[in-house]
């Protein structure tokens, strides 16, 4: 069947394989889910100094925190003294996937460095702004390791499904990044007797395996300045450079285990993405102190406006019966695109329980719809491309989103236990995906007059239905995200 079948094809494959090319360069740089980016590198946990960590990320009003830098700035109007710090990370991640009936799991193990800063402070002695502070530093905002593997056997569809109905919605045409190769490669054929396409297994009847190994992070670099008003109002400003970097290396693979297709063995699909860029965002922050027991405090991050650089590559490859069908095809390029993230509005709460501790909550909104993507300059492809398909599925996707974050600190001096919860809420609309993220995060630490170490532990927890292609054809893997990430951080006082 096959024989037959390529020989029609290679009458055709020329005039195809040219006309696929320009109207894949022409129409198409959808070869990657913008959409998708533009929630991966919007969604930020909480990171920075392991006092921030063990409290649930919710010391934005206890202040006198390098994290609070990244959150609510006026935090830096709570130091008295210039300070220096560094912190460490070991983290562990586990992803467990349930697919067709299988149950898989992988483990990622990363050592990281989540934070450091200097703080240098300056006293008015004839004045009521008592202090000023100015910030510098950085605070890890997101990390993205982790891997994942899952495979079942699928008896309802095959990727090579969504690439035949592609070809015949597009009436013929060919897309270099995916029909194209799986043209290339004999898995997508044309059939001149009838006048259509084919595949081979379009009803599935194979297994699939795919393995993501994901890396990088949003490293922010931060340059703050704030003030101390008669012990009562506290204001901060931070100028945030976030430094984005991000890898994902995955294989697809379906095979005849059953050998139950004629000449179809196995086919897999290599895809390499690399992200990097950098943005610039501001964040205004306010504390005020109306009791001694009691702060409040606000802020407003703008949206980050990220320019970004992505190099992409896919390799196909096909095994059939008939060793003389085998073949191997691949797509390069790079592309360069911008991005400007939500912005974010917070709230913090404080209440000192004298010299015994605090404990501190904070409120964040998010709204994920308002993302927007936009085309900066195109390298390797003349034509523009406008994003308004992606920017209609950010609208479609995401919603607003409402994380709360509670946490405490017991002062048993000169040691401090803490503990916290977060709960970020989950930003797709209308229940399509759970994605609610639980943290929960544990620590202690010393603290003399001239130097302090801190130690927390961050469990986080969450689900999301994963689709190996478009769930038109195929369900979703269940994967679990379970990470445990351990944080040590050191200062001195100056």
């Amino acid at each position: 069947m096959l024989l037959i079948q390529n020989q029609n094809k290679i009458a055709m494959k020329k005039i195809f394989l040219s006309i696929g090319l320009l109207l894949g360069l022409a129409l198409s740089t959808a070869y990657a889910q913008y959409d998708v980016d533009a929630l991966r590198f919007s969604y930020l946990g909480f990171g920075g100094t392991a006092r921030n960590m063990a409290t649930g990320g919710a010391f934005g009003a206890a202040g006198a925190d390098f994290s609070t830098l990244s959150t609510n700035p006026a935090g830096i109007g709570l130091y008295k003294n210039s300070e220096i710090n560094l912190s460490t990370s070991l983290l562990f991640n586990k992803v467990e996937s349930s697919f067709y009936g299988s149950a898989n799991d992988d483990i990622n193990y990363t050592f990281n460095m989540p934070g450091a800063g200097f703080i240098l402070t300056l006293e008015n002695e004839n004045s009521n702004w008592k202090n000023v502070q100015f910030g510098f530093g950085f605070n890890k905002m997101q990390d993205f390791h982790k891997n994942t593997e899952i495979e079942g056997f699928n008896d309802e569809s095959s990727l090579m499904t969504e690439y035949l109905d592609k070809v015949q919605n597009s009436g013929g045409e060919l897309s270099f990044y995916d029909t194209e190769l799986a043209y290339n490669t004999n898995l997508l054929y044309y059939d001149s007797l009838n006048s259509t396409y084919q595949v081979d297994a379009p009803y599935g009847g194979i297994n699939q395996r795919k393995t993501i190994e994901e890396s990088g992070a949003i490293n922010e670099m931060t340059f703050s300045f704030g003030g101390n008003y008669n012990d009562k109002l506290y204001t901060g400003v931070t100028i945030g450079i976030p430094i984005l970097n991000y890898t994902m290396v995955s294989r697809h693979a379906e095979t005849d285990t059953q050998d139950s297709i004629p000449v179809f063995r196995s086919f897999s699909l290599d895809e390499r993405i690399e992200t990097t860029g950098s943005g610039i965002n501001f964040k205004f922050g306010l504390l005020y102190r109306p009791a001694n027991w009691l702060r409040l405090g606000g802020a407003i991050h703008t949206p980050t406006f990220y320019s970004l650089h992505e190099n992409y590559s896919r390799n196909m490859i096909s095994h059939f019966e008939n060793a003389d069908f085998n073949s191997d095809e691949s797509v390069q390029g790079e592309f360069n695109y911008e991005l400007m993230t939500p912005m974010k509005a917070l709230g913090n709460i404080a209440f000192i329980i004298g010299k015994r501790g605090v404990i501190t909550a904070e409120y964040q909104y998010t709204d994920y719809s308002t993302a927007r993507l936009s085309e900066e300059n195109d390298i390797s492809i003349s034509s523009t491309y406008d994003f308004k398909e992606d920017n209609d599925a950010v609208e479609a996707k995401y919603t607003n989103a409402h994380n709360i974050k509670v946490g405490g600190e017991l002062n048993l001096q000169p040691f401090k236990i803490r503990a916290g919860y977060a709960l970020y809420g989950s930003p797709y609309a209308d229940d399509i995906n759970d994605g609610e993220r639980s943290y929960y995060t544990f620590g202690f630490g010393i603290r003399e007059k001239h130097y302090y170490a801190d130690l927390a532990f961050v469990m986080e927890q969450y689900d999301e239905d994963y689709y190996l292609y478009s769930p038109e054809y195929v369900k979703a893997a269940k994967n679990s995200y379970n990470s445990n990430r351990f944080v040590l951080t050191v200062g001195l006082m100056l």
